[in-house]
């Protein structure tokens, strides 16, 4: 079974995206969203990670690279789920920081494939803000994220 759409009569229906844990809340009179959802009830354990820069185990950036330091931050984001027992479809909310949303813009088609070179295809709710800088000189991205993973 597929996780539950609730609408404001209270129906739910089955859908096809994220965990049988997931239910999305829609009103029946708003315009279903693309590529996002207007809120997520989820049941299991929930798991809050800091801010993840694209430097690794080390605290080292390996890469000045834009999209290099989003795949790391990324991978850091799936290392931390993985230590709470879970896996990337368990993320529910990503927040992205970057300081330059040219770059960012300018290079979607790069980010999309390292992107899923590390989350698979799994797209969960996010936001995107631009900053004048990141507390790590180095960093050109920041990801904090938070995921429910299942009952152990």
């Amino acid at each position: 079974m597929g996780p539950r759409f609730r609408g404001d009569d209270g129906r739910e229906e089955n859908t096809d995206a994220m965990t049988d844990a997931h239910t999305f809340l829609h009103p029946q009179n708003w315009k279903k969203p693309k590529g996002f959802a207007n809120g997520i009830v989820a049941e299991g354990r929930v798991v809050f990670l800091a801010g993840q820069v694209g430097w690794n185990a080390e605290q080292k950036f390996v890469s000045a690279d834009f999209v290099a330091q989003a795949r790391q931050a990324l991978a850091n984001i799936v290392a931390l789920v993985a230590e709470a027992g879970g896996k990337p479809e368990h993320i529910t909310r990503l927040t992205w920081f970057v300081t330059d949303k040219k770059d960012y813009l300018s290079r979607l088609s790069e980010l999309g494939e390292a992107y899923r070179a590390v989350m698979g295809r799994h797209f969960p709710t996010m936001t995107l803000v631009q900053v004048v800088a990141l507390v790590e000189d180095l960093a050109k991205v920041e990801i904090e994220a938070t995921a429910v993973v299942p009952q152990r």
